[in-house]
């Protein structure tokens, strides 16, 4: 019996799993790439490494093909020594019938806009999609044709820092599903409650609907960088206004709760997203928590 034990420890033993490197990081998710000096600061304060910039939105047409939407503009450049990742936001309908260019569009589209606006040493890009179990194998595929695109060319990169990367947002849901074939995965802690209940719970951030997700996060094969919401958002319901905002202790509990789950996701942090009023919604202590390896 004792000579078993070794052999049944191995078979019990997780695999290693890549990390991802520690930083700092932002979402920015306005049309206009323009920072005021609240915003700058911002990004010097808390030692920001990485903007995540949404480049534009992919959406169905009224004749089912995919199209852009809401492309952003640039009347302002990221201080050197932050690192450009294209974001673009792709709606789950895109994902309901085979597209087979679109990959293609995608790669091309976020190229033509590094070079227009003088966007150099571009090495990583990211796709949002709030993907389902529908559209999960559609997905995948799409994701690893965009892979393959963005990493056959160095095209724009005279002086790269590392090799090319593909990401792609993870929600809490997706957590139970396999992973996507991707370099790593942005796991969004926000959006995590039913807008129809927000009597009951606050649907930008509630622990209690983020507690069910957590026994997913240590078994997870992907690295992950984690994003929190520091967004308010208003809503009008049968002409009544509602606006949510996250108190900074939710934050900071459920923050808690999933590195105590996975210690890793202490190394990456991202917050959603870089704007002047979010900025001066939280103490600088509230950042600095967030933004604690």
């Amino acid at each position: 019996m004792t000579l078993l034990l070794p052999v049944l420890t191995a078979c019990n033993r997780q695999p290693s799993r890549k990390v991802l490197e520690t930083g700092n990081a932002v979402y920015y998710w306005r049309t206009d790439l323009r920072l005021d000096s609240t915003e700058r600061a911002f990004l010097s304060q808390y030692h920001i490494n990485k903007v995540y910039c949404r480049y534009f939105d992919v959406v169905m047409d009224d004749s089912g093909e995919p199209k852009p939407n809401a492309t952003i503009s640039f009347s302002d450049t990221l201080p050197d020594s932050i690192e450009m990742i294209p974001t673009v936001y792709i709606t789950e309908d895109c994902m309901h019938a085979d597209h087979p260019d679109l990959a293609e569009k995608i790669v091309a589209r976020i190229r033509q806009m590094n070079e227009t606006n003088d966007i150099p040493n571009v090495c990583e890009i990211q796709i949002d999609c709030d993907y389902t179990s529908k559209s999960r194998k559609r997905y995948y595929a799409f994701l690893e044709e965009v892979d393959r695109l963005w990493k056959s060319s160095r095209s724009g990169l005279s002086s790269p820092s590392r090799d090319p990367r593909l990401s792609t947002t993870i929600r809490l849901h997706q957590l139970s599903m396999p992973a996507p074939p991707v370099d790593y995965g942005a796991l969004m802690v926000y959006n995590t409650g039913d807008p129809r209940k927000s009597e009951e719970r606050n649907p930008i951030l509630d622990y209690r609907d983020v507690g069910p997700y957590l026994k997913h996060l240590d078994s997870y094969p992907l690295p992950l960088a984690i994003a929190y919401p520091v967004f308010r958002w208003l809503r009008i319901v049968y002409g009544v206004r509602y606006e949510y905002t996250v108190e900074a202790e939710e934050i900071l509990k459920v923050k808690h709760a999933m590195e105590t789950e996975r210690s890793d996701l202490s190394r990456s942090i991202i917050t959603y997203h870089l704007d002047k009023d979010n900025i001066d919604r939280y103490k600088p202590e509230t950042y600095e928590e967030i933004y604690h390896h």
